[in-house]
């Protein structure tokens, strides 16, 4: 059995790991991960994966590609192009965009807009969403009910619906 050509650099708690990862699997690519963990980011090798010593790193081939929203991007574009993920309609693809800026905060923003809409930026799943799932989702954990967000809470359960979807494991640390 071959390896796959897509290796995904990155740890188990990162968020920003967890959104690539849920893209790949949403995708069907078959990929290895790579866990990282903050010696192995110190040393010469990583640094020639990404000079910034962050996570996730993807490589693809002869590609290595860090950031995980630029990762995102180049995976729908790549993988999936013309497809729902990253739509091509102007208007649609800037609202994805900014919905991968805004990614991890404003939660009352995101509330109100998903009182009458299914996905962030789209009337279907993107990027934006599985961009933003990962730290939303884990908002309790760093001490930010989610109670008071009810169309928040519907989303989530929306994406955790996902054919592939898999949970990002709770932080061993507990919350405040």
């Amino acid at each position: 059995m071959s390896t796959p050509d897509i290796i995904l650099h990155g740890t188990e708690l990162s968020g920003h790991t967890h959104r690539v990862e849920l893209l790949l699997r949403m995708l069907g690519l078959p990929y290895r991960y790579v866990a990282v963990s903050a010696a192995v980011r110190s040393t010469p090798e990583f640094h020639q994966l990404n000079p910034l010593r962050q996570i996730p790193v993807l490589q693809d081939g002869d590609l290595t590609l860090a950031d995980s929203n630029a990762i995102l991007v180049y995976l729908a574009k790549r993988y999936a192009p013309g497809s729902r993920w990253l739509p091509e309609e102007p208007l649609a693809a800037a609202q994805v965009q900014r919905w991968l800026s805004i990614a991890a905060g404003l939660l009352r923003f995101m509330n109100d807009h998903l009182k009458t809409r299914h996905f962030l930026a789209a009337e279907h799943v993107t990027i934006a969403d599985l961009a933003c799932y990962s730290y939303v989702a884990h908002a309790p954990e760093g001490g930010v009910p989610l109670g008071d967000y009810a169309s928040v809470l519907d989303w989530l359960r929306r994406v955790e619906a996902l054919p592939h979807f898999k949970p990002i494991p709770p932080s061993p640390i507990p919350a405040a």
